[in-house]
């Protein structure tokens, strides 16, 4: 695809010499699970990486506001005084704010580079890759919640606040559907893609 002129991302990251964070927007807009971010987040995240590179090149470093504050008080028209104290401790290092405030990208500036000009497509998972993707989060869960109950189990029968001998905790989660009477456990429903009303349906 020729393009005749570059876009304000690719601009900026060549500006403002951030190598390598055109990939981390491609991996992280990519992601799968809680890995992925969204377009929103990789603009506040770009726009952040401005103001540190900004702050960087003027040689400010006694600044006590990281890149995150600074840019969340430029690009708040609701807080004034603070955007307004800001920008001229900013404008006294020597940093030139309005052109910083103008370099500042959209999600838009975000979707169009990772998507138009790398070319990247985020895969929506199957139903089956989600069912799955649930059904480890939730054994991650029980597994915890055995975890935390044997230890305070354990702990009060120590302390001799209960009466308890030796122990194995059984955590069982079923599931009953009232509608076609059907009971299983969670892994199971999900393994066989749900009760049994669908059968009786049909």
């Amino acid at each position: 695809m020729n393009r005749q002129r570059r876009s304000k991302v690719e601009r900026l990251l060549d500006e403002y010499g951030l190598d390598g964070l055109g990939d981390e927007l491609v991996a992280s807009w990519t992601a799968e699970g809680d890995d992925r971010k969204s377009l929103r987040q990789l603009a506040t995240e770009f726009n952040v990486a401005l103001v540190d590179a900004r702050l960087e090149s003027e040689g400010v470093t006694h600044f006590d506001s990281d890149g995150k504050a600074i840019y969340e008080a430029l690009a708040n028209d609701d807080a004034e005084t603070d955007r307004a104290t800001i920008e001229t401790r900013l404008e006294r290092e020597g940093v030139d704010v309005e052109q910083l405030q103008s370099d500042f990208v959209t999600y838009q500036a975000i979707r169009s580079y990772v998507k138009d000009v790398r070319d990247a497509e985020y895969e929506t998972p199957s139903d089956e890759e989600h069912i799955e993707k649930q059904k480890t989060t939730i054994q991650r869960l029980v597994s915890r919640a055995t975890s935390v109950t044997e230890e305070k189990l354990t702990r009060l029968r120590d302390t001799g606040r209960i009466s308890l001998g030796d122990f194995r905790l059984i955590i069982d989660f079923q599931v009953y559907c009232r509608d076609c009477e059907t009971q299983k456990t969670v892994a199971s429903l999900l393994d066989e893609g749900g009760c049994e009303c669908e059968s009786e349906e049909s």
